[in-house]
């Protein structure tokens, strides 16, 4: 059975989950430096629209997804005339899907270590001529890195883990859109319990590697008395 995997669909997934780690990290760094050193009315409003795929139901999150990218709205139709790219049914569909999915996931864990970060730290930077991407950069960052390592990892695998926001943007396209959790639905929906249970494993395993990995992490940065 095993010589007949298909695995294709892992790797779509650690693909996706791969670019939307990394595009997101770059979008949620201002943003979650934002949140943490702002004491502006607007505030909890911006925290509650970063934390909302958090609560909402995945197939609706993506059907307002789906509306947004379709070649009909304002945005599917601007990306289709001005760079010939489609984003529904297609890999650059799910990216952007993705990046709204797992947005609270990467930065929720970045705003919280920066908030844990001594303020004093942070103004004998600026009184030292440090510009405010410099002391990001420089000391914030560095002094994070059990907030950074959590949000990059836990970004990639809630990504690798999607499902609903993933077939109703992206469907199921072999080797395009069929990702690892697509493929499981699938193969229980033709009753394939067996190819079903071997991807199944691999996902419980990945994942569990995957937390472990972050508590080991976090557990040696207490014991060495760094903040968590």
């Amino acid at each position: 059975m095993l010589e007949n995997l298909d695995i294709v669909p892992f790797i779509l997934s650690f693909k996706l989950a791969a670019v939307t780690t990394v595009i997101l990290f770059i979008l949620s760094l201002p943003l979650a430096w934002y949140l943490s050193q702002s004491t502006a009315k607007k505030k909890p409003f911006l925290e509650a629209v970063t934390a909302l795929p958090i609560v909402l139901p995945p197939s609706v999150l993506g059907f307002y997804i789906l509306v947004v990218l379709s070649p009909n709205s304002v945005v599917g139709a601007f990306f289709e005339t001005l760079f010939g790219v489609k984003l529904v049914f297609s890999f650059t569909g799910l990216v952007v899907a993705s990046c709204f999915y797992s947005l609270p996931f990467m930065v929720q864990p970045l705003q919280s270590g920066f908030e844990s970060l001594n303020k004093h730290m942070l103004e004998a930077s600026y009184l030292a001529g440090k510009s405010r991407l410099q002391t990001v950069f420089r000391i914030a960052l560095p002094n994070i890195k059990p907030s950074l390592v959590t949000a990059l990892i836990i970004t990639f695998a809630h990504t690798v883990g999607e499902f609903g926001v993933v077939l109703m943007v992206g469907g199921s396209i072999p080797g395009e859109t069929k990702v690892a959790s697509v493929a499981i639905y699938e193969m229980v929906e033709v009753m394939e319990y067996g190819t079903a249970h071997i991807y199944s494993a691999v996902m419980v395993l990945m994942s569990f590697i995957v937390l472990l990995s972050v508590y080991i992490f976090n557990h040696t940065q207490r014991k060495i008395g760094l903040p968590s």
